[in-house]
């Protein structure tokens, strides 16, 4: 019987290139977001029944319980998520950040990583074998900064908060957690990398990027590991983007 793998975000960018990497390694993969069109298109993109197509607001409760509902209907079982969903809004200092910006990155990339999670550790503690494995994408904010990202950097250093306690509280559980931190790679998120962005020291410079096939096929390895072995924290970049030494 194949693996279930649930990717948020599944439509675009990160998630979507994940989500065919998945498809490819064997696992039965679960597409979720909030736009059907997209997540169709992604299915689109492998041989049919390889995927299961849920739509889901990741911040509403109610919207992300039906998802599990439906996964635990349609396939009984729940091995791996990658927690992948998030936004951003435009760089600016604290003091010219709505409350209305706040919220929304808040929502999607803490609210909704943090219902996701809750809702495949319910699954993977009841589930029979019991366990599985939860994979965070964290992003190099999770480490660093950017100038003028107080709501981004805020959520993903949460996520690295979350990530440990989940790692954590699952070991009795079998139920495994990771957190993938991601720099620079290429898609629709980093178009603007190429014509520059604001560096710590107030310059803008273009920032060099990587193959989003390299994250992809880094979330498989994380995947595909047996639920005795776990890579803690990965942190995959482009080679020359100004991370080591920011600042």
């Amino acid at each position: 019987m194949k693996k279930v793998a649930l990717v948020t975000g599944a439509g675009s960018g990160i998630g979507r290139n994940c989500s065919l990497a998945l498809v490819k390694a064997g696992f039965q993969t679960v597409l979720t977001g909030r736009r059907q069109e997209a997540l169709d298109e992604t299915a689109k993109l492998v041989d049919a029944g390889s995927t299961t197509v849920i739509p889901c607001d990741v911040t509403d409760p109610a919207s992300v319980e039906a998802l599990f509902a439906g996964i635990e209907q349609q396939h009984g079982r729940l091995d791996v998520l990658f927690n992948n969903a998030g936004n951003n809004v435009g760089a600016n200092t604290i003091d010219n950040i709505s409350w209305e910006d706040w919220q929304k990155v808040i929502n999607v990339n803490l609210n909704g990583a943090f219902l996701c999670a809750k809702g495949a550790f319910t699954l993977m503690k009841k589930q029979s074998p019991q366990g599985g494995r939860i994979i965070n994408n964290g992003s190099i904010s999770a480490q660093v900064p950017r100038p003028g990202s107080a709501p981004y950097t805020s959520t993903k250093h949460a996520i690295t908060g979350l990530t440990r306690t989940i790692s954590l509280d699952g070991r009795p559980f079998n139920i495994a957690c990771g957190q993938i931190d991601i720099g620079n790679a290429a898609s629709d998120m980093t178009e603007q990398m190429g014509a520059g962005v604001p560096q710590a020291d107030g310059t803008i410079k273009p920032e060099p990027t990587m193959d989003v096939q390299h994250v992809a096929d880094a979330v498989v390895h994380m995947s595909e590991l047996p639920l005795s072995a776990n890579v803690q924290f990965m942190t995959i970049m482009s080679t020359a983007m100004p991370f080591i030494g920011r600042g």
